[in-house]
């Protein structure tokens, strides 16, 4: 018998794109879906048709309906959160309780169910949180990292994954601006200075097998990422879709937006692991017995910088175009 996969949230861009590689694959004989919305889920069964895919429907704040659906499962990819940074902040209860308790419900369910290895899905916001979703996905992964200490051998792993910008995904401006773009409004941008990692979902996904291939308990693993500004984004989104003369609009930043965003922090820097493509960030497993580890102090963090969208390979406009056009969104959009 083959492998079942459980993906939490897995109606989401996110979920949608690890079930598009996965459902084709001898990987797993299952895949279930698990979300809160019928409706999604109806849309996805249609249009999916696979009998790979099974749907639990559930919410990860509830912890019963999480064991229900994780019986006889062997991997988790846990992608469920609130994740648009205006809406958590008016809503920062909703926040905590479906990112970061909902975190910690997922976690215990798959310790009792026996789950192999679990990946949590976090994001850049998590470092150096100024917003009500930053601070809630950075509590996550501390959730996940204190769970993880306590995993004894043979015990689920958890680990989990960090990443910028996903081009297109839900929460992307990419899929706005096409949309003002095709209607002949001016793109409405927050900041033109402003950056954010570029980075493509089958990107984002192959980070996810790596984590599930090699992660180890508490680790979170980073992958690297080129970055563009706003503004040169929506040029090369105006001159690909022929109207470089388009009007681009500055409207102000909005609730809780950052100039940059940074995906490793300079104190996680000091011990990242390189990995090429990606960073390693193992987990610290010290106790609070701090006083046999004075000599252990990182006298280095003063000299080190975070890995943020300002310092990481900036792209040009035409650099974007080229990025842009490997996307099945933007081709999708071109040729309707």
């Amino acid at each position: 018998m083959g492998k079942r996969l459980l993906i939490t949230g897995g109606t989401g861009s996110f979920g949608q794109a690890v079930l598009n590689r996965f459902i084709h694959s001898d990987d797993f004989s299952e895949i279930r879906i698990f979300s809160r919305d019928e409706k999604k889920q109806d849309d996805l069964r249609k249009k999916i048709n696979h009998p790979k895919v099974t749907f639990y429907i559930g919410d990860v704040r509830d912890e019963s309906s999480l064991r229900q659906a994780m019986k006889g499962v062997n991997y988790v990819f846990h992608a469920a959160a609130l994740k648009q940074v205006p809406s958590c902040e008016f809503y920062p209860m909703e926040a905590l309780r479906t990112n970061v308790m909902g975190t910690e419900n997922v976690l215990n369910a798959a310790t009792d169910a026996g789950i192999e290895r679990v990946v949590v899905l976090s994001t850049d916001k998590a470092v150096y949180p100024i917003n009500a979703m930053g601070i809630s996905k950075a509590m996550a992964e501390k959730v996940m990292v204190a769970k993880a200490r306590l995993q004894q051998l043979g015990e689920t792993v958890f680990c989990a994954t960090r990443y910028g910008n996903v081009m297109a995904s839900r929460g992307s401006v990419i899929p706005l601006f096409v949309d003002q773009v095709r209607m002949g409004k001016p793109i409405t941008v927050t900041d033109p200075c402003m950056t954010r990692f570029m980075m493509s979902l089958d990107d984002a996904v192959d980070l996810v097998l790596y984590a599930f291939e090699h992660g180890r308990n508490g680790d979170i693993f980073v992958q690297k990422a080129p970055a563009s500004t706003v503004g040169d984004l929506a040029q090369a989104l105006k001159e690909l879709f022929g109207r470089p003369e388009k009007q681009t609009q500055v409207i102000g930043t909005r609730h809780g937006e950052k100039l940059y965003e940074s995906l490793i922090s300079r104190e996680e820097m000091a011990h990242a692991i390189d990995m090429g493509g990606y960073y390693r960030i193992p987990a610290d497993n010290r106790d609070l017995n701090y006083a046999k580890y004075f000599s252990e102090g990182e006298t280095d963090i003063s000299t080190l910088d975070d890995y943020t969208s300002h310092n990481t390979r900036r792209l040009n406009v035409e650099q974007v175009k080229s990025l842009l056009l490997t996307l099945d969104y933007i081709k999708d959009e071109l040729h309707a």
